[in-house]
């Protein structure tokens, strides 16, 4: 047929091959189960429904060539960890015989349970799973992407960025540390200090913590959302000589004279210059454009799904996780393992024409890495309360929850949650606490 549309035998002909061409494409882009996104979420849930409706009824429609464990971003920062451990080809993270559309998804239409990618492709589903994550606004700050081209500043919230923050640690003489967390949701919202706690440790070891001024400065009126492990950061702040400014976002970088500004949220219009040595940056974040243009958004633009079962609050053939949702907990890769446990269970029953009955929790665990050999393993549900594994007080600085986040969750990260192995602790916090009030 191919040769006879090359021979142009008439125009019939080439209508008959037209038409067969189209036939056999959109044959190829239909599939049961549809998943948007290839990070931790995306590809926790196709290896997850490949084992529940085969590898041939399953597709990831994610760009990236690569696949980062962005929570290592943070010992990378710091000098503990190489970038490279944190990355692998996306290829080899995808559940085999699962097809990989390397396309950005532009335009979600649930009404007609269509995807169209940037490449003009459409692809239809039966279901759909959107794990489309969040998107970074660096430009939201004055003065910034443009600001990365100048020496002291960084971010570890991004692979090009995290870099340069390591360099600005190793270069940093005297003067002002400065760290931001911004006046949107954020992924891993524990980050923004964690690398402040690794910097005083890392100017202690190497002599200049005398000549410098470590200063948080966050949107938010509290250190942290869980008040026992407020607590204690607190105690390490006043112990370390750190400087926390509260309710404070930074709007803008000079970075040709090394000045940061922020503005106060509880004195609108006053605004404070700062000048710095070393500048960290967690920019502001917001919801993926493809869903916040969808029918799929809720007000503000994140995904609109029931915060117990995942599944969409309007198209019941629709299913979130991770930080595209509108999940009130935070964005973490630890949320997403909880979530990919569930979600399972409630698309399970859905296809079976049954009512969901397992519950997500609101769980997740935020290390908060306080030294290159201590973090506060906090763990919490949905009402901010402690939610612990282990039978010990999580709310102390311990050497061995730092070899957990540098060595053991990476680990679970790339053989388990990737594989749809590991749905987060759940099922040991029990046996861990047997016999235990």
């Amino acid at each position: 047929m191919a040769t006879l549309c090359r021979l142009k035998l008439g125009s019939w002909m080439g209508q008959a091959c037209r038409l067969h061409t189209s036939s056999s494409v959109s044959a190829k882009l239909h599939y049961k189960m549809l998943v948007l996104g290839g990070g931790s979420g995306g590809i926790a849930m196709s290896a997850r429904m490949k084992r529940m409706l085969g590898a041939e009824n399953v597709a990831v429609v994610e760009p990236s060539e690569m696949h980062y464990y962005q929570p290592i971003w943070t010992l990378v920062g710091a000098g503990a960890k190489s970038v490279n451990s944190s990355g692998r080809l996306t290829e080899s993270v995808m559940p085999s015989g699962v097809k990989l559309v390397k396309s950005k998804v532009q335009e979600i239409n649930p009404e007609k349970n269509v995807v169209r990618t940037d490449d003009g492709a459409e692809i239809s589903y039966e279901y759909l799973i959107v794990a489309l994550g969040l998107q970074l606004h660096f430009e939201k700050i004055k003065g910034l992407p443009e600001g990365f081209d100048h020496p002291k500043i960084g971010s570890n919230y991004s692979v090009q960025t995290v870099g340069k923050t390591w360099k600005a640690l190793q270069e940093f003489k005297e003067g002002n540390a400065l760290f931001t967390f911004p006046n949107t949701p954020i992924k891993c919202p524990g980050a923004p200090q964690k690398i402040m706690y690794l910097t005083d440790a890392y100017l202690r070891k190497t002599g200049k913590r005398s000549k410098a001024n470590i200063k948080y400065f966050s949107s938010l009126p509290v250190i942290f959302s869980v008040k026992k492990y407020a607590d204690s950061l607190w105690e390490i702040v006043k112990k370390r000589d750190l400087e926390v400014n509260l309710r404070h976002d930074l709007i803008e970088v000079r970075a040709d004279k090394q000045e940061a500004v922020f503005t106060n949220l509880d004195k609108p219009g006053e605004t404070k210059v700062v000048e710095y040595e070393m500048l960290h940056v967690t920019p502001p974040m917001g919801p993926n454009s493809a869903v916040k243009n969808s029918l799929l958004a809720d007000e503000v633009g994140w995904l609109d799904v029931n915060k117990e079962t995942l599944q969409h609050k309007k198209y019941p053939n629709v299913f979130g996780i991770g930080d595209c949702t509108n999940l009130p907990t935070p964005k973490t890769a630890a949320a997403v393992a909880a979530q990919s446990a569930v979600l399972q269970r409630t698309i399970k029953q859905v296809l079976k024409k049954e009512k969901p009955d397992q519950k997500y929790d609101g769980y997740t665990s935020c290390p908060l890495v306080t030294s290159y050999n201590t973090v506060i393993m906090a763990e919490f549900d949905y009402s901010f309360q402690p939610l612990e594994t282990f039978p010990i007080d999580q709310g102390k600085e311990r050497r061995l929850m730092y070899h957990m986040k540098a060595d053991v969750m990476p680990h679970l990260y790339w053989h388990g949650l990737l594989r749809g192995l590991w749905g987060g602790p759940g099922p040991y916090r029990k046996l861990m606490h047997l016999g235990m009030k």
